[in-house]
């Protein structure tokens, strides 16, 4: 059983940059999908970004595409999200989550995966 660990939230202002990392621990992230999702209160678990375990495919959430940066160290099993141009709409708790196994690496869903994270809190302030 894989454990994931999200790390690299804070509080930043808008225009500013995080990054965030995903240390996972107990199982590989070779040969899976991993991906970030976020919540923001009130509001559903939404996708961010995705990344195959090989970099060969990354794929982004519209809101955050040409701003957020997805990669994957499959050496040291960490996934990191850069974070640039920060808006106060990209407040939320960041998830990293590992997808199941499927015939597709594909995935965006919630239940496209089933290892996750705690969470780490990004605010960005106006």
């Amino acid at each position: 059983q894989v454990q994931l660990v999200e790390s690299g939230g804070g509080l930043v202002q808008a225009g500013g940059s995080l990054k965030l990392s995903c240390a996972a621990s107990g199982d590989s992230v070779n040969r899976y999908t991993m991906a970030w999702f976020r919540q923001a209160p009130g509001k559903e678990r939404e996708f961010v970004a995705g990344i195959r375990w090989n970099s060969a495919n990354t794929y982004y959430a519209d809101s955050v595409k040409g701003r957020f940066t997805i990669s994957i160290n499959a050496a040291n099993n960490t996934v990191s999200l850069q974070m640039d141009s920060l808006k106060p709409e990209d407040t939320a708790v960041y998830y990293c989550a590992r997808r199941t196994s499927g015939t597709s690496w594909y995935g965006s869903m919630l239940g496209d995966f089933g290892s996750w994270g705690q969470g780490t809190q990004v605010t960005v302030s106006s």
